[in-house]
């Protein structure tokens, strides 16, 4: 590629599986391992020659606009989709704004792949995709050497382990989004919506060839486990060890230096963000968002949403020799 390459980033959806804390704020902005998914998505792409940004909003994409031109100094433009009529349709509100070779990113997972081969291929376009062990829960490619064929969403008999990330290569983006125009007006849809799959698939049957890009790390972001599964991942890769005085940190975790942590336990696999207080606590295996508050509580496998509170009681016991106490709801020690 002779010039620079482009980007278009949809981030206009609700975010309904990570409900509550999309009430407040767009799916891309709920942060792991002490940065916005959509930090993640985009420092990803920092080896590439980017001409400009194109972020597709929606519900509270002004928080998507103050996020980027408060952190990142590059030439960003922001489009709405004022309905929520599918992918094609999101992606089609970039028209005008960019020409030439674009990378398209569904930003609710993080990734890593080798961007460079983008400066090389000579197909149409390219899908990313990450070998799988049960194909059937994605869309998958279905391949003629390494031509892509077919797009097939969760097949019952997969022909192939490679599914489909939500990352696309167009090295003419004006080609899909004729074939956009196509797929509107033909009203082609899957389970009631525009996806992206039939518009490249309708590429694909006049002729463009798209290749496939493996991918090295994909992890979904788009449900609460998912999320503090990708933030353990993200953590366990950092040789970060803070040292708090006066409590204990069990790497690996991230704790943003105006956090204030006192008299607590912090770790494993905990991520502490800009201006929370933890004071007499433990917090594991969570994720605890900007100015909130953790007070005398035990946290595991939680999200506490940012200016949260969050507050435990203290407790004291007198035991005697050889006792038995458990603490756990009913529920869990088999009282239930």
């Amino acid at each position: 590629m002779g010039r620079g390459i482009n980007v278009v980033i949809p981030v206009g959806g609700l975010g309904t599986r990570l409900r509550p804390h999309t009430w407040s704020r767009p799916k891309p902005l709920v942060s792991v391992a002490g940065k916005p998914v959509l930090g993640h998505v985009i420092d990803s792409l920092s080896s590439l020659s980017i001409d400009r940004m194109v972020f597709v909003t929606g519900f509270l994409g002004e928080q998507i606009q103050e996020y980027i031109e408060k952190n990142y100094d590059f030439d960003a433009v922001f489009v709405k989709q004022d309905e929520p009529l599918g992918q094609s349709h999101a992606i089609i509100q970039a028209r005008g704004q960019i020409s030439g070779p674009t990378i398209i990113i569904f930003p609710d997972m993080i990734f890593e792949a080798d961007l460079d081969v983008l400066k090389t291929i000579s197909a149409d376009g390219a899908i990313f995709v990450k070998e799988v062990a049960d194909p059937r829960r994605f869309g998958i490619v279905e391949l003629n050497g390494s031509v892509v064929t077919r797009f097939i969403e969760k097949p019952e008999n997969p022909v192939s382990n490679l599914a489909i990330m939500g990352i696309y290569y167009i090295a003419e983006i004006e080609k899909l989004f004729a074939a956009i125009d196509r797929q509107l007006t033909q009203e082609i849809k899957t389970k009631g919506e525009f996806f992206l799959a039939d518009a490249m698939q309708l590429m694909i049957d006049d002729g463009e060839t798209f290749t496939t890009i493996s991918a090295t790390v994909w992890e979904d972001c788009g449900t609460p486990t998912a999320l503090l599964d990708t933030n353990r991942f993200l953590l366990s890769r950092s040789d970060s060890a803070p040292v708090v005085e006066g409590s204990v940190i069990v790497p690996p975790v991230y704790i943003s230096k105006t956090a204030r942590i006192e008299h607590s336990v912090i770790g494993p696999y905990a991520s502490i963000g800009d201006d929370v207080v933890v004071e007499n606590a433990i917090v594991r295996d969570s994720i605890v968002d900007s100015g909130a508050t953790i007070d005398a509580a035990m946290l595991t496998r939680s999200i506490v949403g940012r200016n949260a509170l969050v507050r435990g009681e203290p407790l004291r016991v007198n035991v005697g020799d050889s006792s038995d106490i458990d603490l756990r709801p009913a529920s869990e020690n088999g009282r239930g």
